[in-house]
């Protein structure tokens, strides 16, 4: 190593050898910046499976167009609309078919006496509301009453339920008053509000809800016409429906202001992006008490030096030296333990936490950007001491 920095950097590597020469401070300021980068990761994260699971009930609409009340800002709020803004929307041109959409939710208690959150989408079977093949095929059974589809990717389910469902054995459960009958399955996952989801006929969703009135879907799914243009449609629509009560959107826009509330506004997302900016506090503290004792342990070498008549961009050299190999070496221990613990953290809660390709990445410019940032901090009393008063 110490080799290949005198090669890059074209003299020796000082702030290499001052570090490896005491070992364990060392190894405790790679510890440290590597509980850093984990810190930043979960909390990445964490950020981005609140996000994915925001995206994913958008993924399986069979929709170029979302109409909502105006006061919707996620898929799970809202008020209800008028029935009579579905038929507005079929007097459009380029409008080839629109589909009422319901949403509720339900306490779906297990054998075990736990209670799993389940949010409940109610649809016409006919409409074809979801672009989903198991969806599609399912569209005949669901015009039974009561009978459901179930997210197989639902947590902490019963275990070998979703085999046996899928292997033609129904599920049965109770839930406000009425049983529901489980006889397929399709696949999204669930959130930070919902363990799962449940599909069932509009009717069977009036009935599970009896408060709700069948005049008054949450949402409108409108579908375009082959040769129909999305942007024509949708100001044709903003004109016809009133902006009282109804909102227009694309399902990618609709997907995004749902993703920008809930990360700006709830507390879930804003706590989350706050404990990015603490894993990078923490290992701009950790990093800055490493250099800067270094610093003080060597301020008569570096005196001389100075007193020699080397400028202040050599010590920033060696400072930054120092901190590019404590993100690097930290950095790579970090990324490791992270991979690991969102295996663990997925397993057990079923979120979509994964590690993107670019998030590696900006993470370690971040880290590394963190350490020149406590580098440059730490040579301020470097910069300030007086060579002739040192000895």
């Amino acid at each position: 190593m110490t080799a290949l920095l005198t090669r890059l950097l074209g003299r020796l590597p000082i702030g290499w050898l001052q570090l490896v020469h005491n070992k364990g401070r060392l190894a405790a300021a790679l510890s440290g910046v590597a509980f850093a980068n984990v810190l930043i990761f979960m909390q990445l994260g964490f950020l981005g499976a609140l996000i994915e699971s925001i995206r994913l009930p958008y993924t399986i609409l069979n929709a170029d167009i979302l109409i909502s009340a105006s006061d919707a800002n996620t898929l799970f709020d809202g008020s209800p609309l008028p029935r009579n803004r579905l038929y507005q929307a079929l007097a459009v041109e380029g409008v080839a078919s629109a589909t009422s959409f319901y949403y509720g939710r339900i306490d779906w208690k297990q054998p075990d006496g736990t209670i799993r959150v389940m949010d409940v989408f109610g649809v016409d079977p006919q409409g074809a509301a979801f672009d989903e093949p198991a969806l599609a095929r399912a569209s005949e059974t669901l015009m039974l009453p009561d009978v459901a589809l179930i997210d197989r990717k639902t947590r902490n389910a019963p275990p070998g339920l979703f085999e046996a469902i899928e292997a033609g054995e129904p599920y049965r459960f109770e839930t406000k008053g009425r049983e529901l009958t489980v006889t397929g399955t399709f696949s999204v996952g669930g959130g930070f509000s919902a363990d799962g989801y449940l599909i069932v006929s509009d009717q069977t969703f009036l009935r599970l809800f009896p408060a709700r009135l069948p005049g008054a879907p949450n949402y409108v799914l409108v579908r375009l016409a082959p040769e129909a243009a999305s942007a024509a449609v949708i100001a044709d629509l903003r004109a016809r429906l009133p902006a009282s009560d109804s909102a227009v959107w694309t399902i990618g826009e609709a997907a995004t202001r749902d993703q920008r509330f809930q990360t700006t506004q709830k507390p879930v997302g804003v706590v989350f992006g706050f404990g990015v900016v603490i894993g990078v506090l923490v290992g701009v503290i950790i990093v800055y008490q490493v250099l800067s004792t270094d610093v003080a342990d060597h301020i008569r070498e570096y005196a001389t030096f100075k007193a020699m008549g080397y400028p202040q961009r050599f010590f920033l050299g060696i400072v930054f030296e120092e901190a590019f190999v404590l993100a690097l070496f930290g950095f790579v221990p970090g990324v490791l333990l992270a991979l690991g613990l969102y295996a663990v953290v997925a397993a057990g809660t079923g979120l979509p936490i994964f590690m993107p390709a670019t998030r590696p990445v900006f993470v370690f410019l971040g880290t590394l950007a963190m350490c020149a940032v406590s580098g440059a901090v730490a040579t301020r009393r470097l910069a300030r001491a007086n060579p002739a008063e040192l000895f």
